[in-house]
């Protein structure tokens, strides 16, 4: 790219939904249409304001924990997974569930389940008190230590160094993860690595494509939800890689417009959990204000999809069937 001579927004590609979001989202609009309303979700189903805010216009009805659903009602589990616990505690009250946990998460569930039955220690690598660190570490709490940075490195005490594994919340910054992995290698060199990448695909992607145009942006404008792991973690990354500020915004009319004050290139991205609706409209917010030209940065092509979630498959079939017919 050369230098900028007018303003113009550096649009990186891929941004927006994932095929995990995708699915959890749908997930919830399947079960609305097969079941009517309402239809209870045990936390957000995905860490974006305006998707729950949608959904809730249409019938979810969104809870913090099983125990708030009535008994016998419908329940869908969010796309950051659950522990065991909380499935128990869902078949004691009979709820009716729908899973809608990120199919990469659940890999991560099994993983953890594997290497504790193999006696391993496991160092999960992720933020304490979100959701998906929640839920993997109820599978195997007996052996699961949460390492969140690499100056918790010093204090993890394990019972056989030769047996330690690490593994990783899916949402993390690629870069202070390896900075920790490496940290917990010092300490411990046997450590395993997962048998395959816990950081999903997407997270990687949109931090890859934010890396390859920070450099050139006075501004990096980030579409995202403040407790969407993956979208603050865009932020920082725009931030390392040389962009001149960077900000998180759920939408438009958020921009602060002394942000734009002197700038001539503005890049924007959106989190993994962010409608496309939402960019659209920061894009007409700055053409409007005179950022008119707008330049694609595409470092991938993303084609993966998830099928729903087996509950909701056969009534879907069945309407496809009679679409076809």
């Amino acid at each position: 790219m050369t230098a900028a001579s007018s303003k113009r927004v550096l649009l990186a590609k891929p941004r927006g939904y994932c095929a995990g979001v995708d699915r959890a989202v749908e997930a919830v609009e399947q079960a609305l249409e097969q079941h009517g309303p309402p239809v209870y979700v045990r936390k957000q189903i995905v860490h974006n304001v305006h998707v729950v805010e949608t959904l809730t216009e249409r019938g979810a009805v969104f809870v913090d924990d099983a125990d708030e659903v009535p008994e016998g009602a419908l329940v869908v589990f969010s796309a950051h997974g659950v522990s065991p616990t909380v499935r128990d505690q869902a078949k004691q009250r009979e709820l009716r569930t729908i899973d809608a946990t990120c199919p990469l998460v659940t890999k991560v569930h099994h993983e953890a389940k594997r290497f504790a039955r193999e006696d391993y220690d496991i160092l999960l690598v992720g933020h304490h008190g979100h959701e998906e660190v929640e839920g993997t570490a109820g599978e195997a709490p007996e052996h699961i230590q949460l390492v969140e940075t690499a100056a918790d490195v010093a204090a993890v005490e394990v019972r056989d160094p030769e047996k330690v594994v690490w593994l990783s919340q899916t949402t993390l910054s690629v870069d202070e993860t390896m900075e920790t992995v490496r940290a917990l290698r010092e300490r411990f060199p046997s450590l395993q690595n997962p048998p395959s990448d816990d950081i999903c695909y997407a997270t990687q992607n949109r931090q890859v494509a934010v890396k390859a145009m920070a450099g050139h942006c006075d501004l990096v404008l980030v579409v995202g939800s403040k407790n969407s792991s993956n979208s603050v973690r865009l932020v920082e990354v725009a931030l390392s890689a040389g962009a001149g500020a960077a900000h998180l915004i759920d939408y438009a009319r958020d921009i602060d417009e002394s942000w734009l004050d002197g700038v001539e290139t503005i890049g924007l991205t959106s989190g993994a959990s962010v409608p496309e609706v939402l960019v659209r409209g920061v894009l007409e917010f700055l053409s409007e204000r005179g950022w008119a030209d707008v330049e694609e940065v595409t470092t991938a092509e993303e084609t993966l999809t998830f099928s729903l979630p087996r509950e909701l498959r056969p009534a879907r079939n069945r309407q496809e069937s009679r679409a076809g017919s």
